[in-house]
């Protein structure tokens, strides 16, 4: 005997919900993976900043130096 629609419904709702919650888990899955992304992100431009700021020490310690022999102009 033919399956009743009732019970063809029942069975395209059970693997609606099943699609349903594999997506809701590789959501969640990819929520995670984009939060630590963030978080790296975040560490990478704090590094880029202090390297910033060592540089223009640097910078600023190679021109007083250029002056002393004199290298550059006063």
């Amino acid at each position: 005997m033919p399956d009743s629609p009732d019970n063809l419904v029942l069975e395209h709702l059970c693997h609606i919900r099943w699609a349903v919650d594999r997506i809701e888990q590789r959501l969640d899955d990819l929520t995670t993976r984009v939060g630590h992304i963030e978080t790296n992100l975040a560490h990478v431009q704090v590094q880029l900043a202090g390297h910033s700021v060592r540089f223009d020490r640097i910078e600023t310690r190679i021109t007083r130096i250029e002056k002393r022999l004199e290298l550059a102009d006063a």
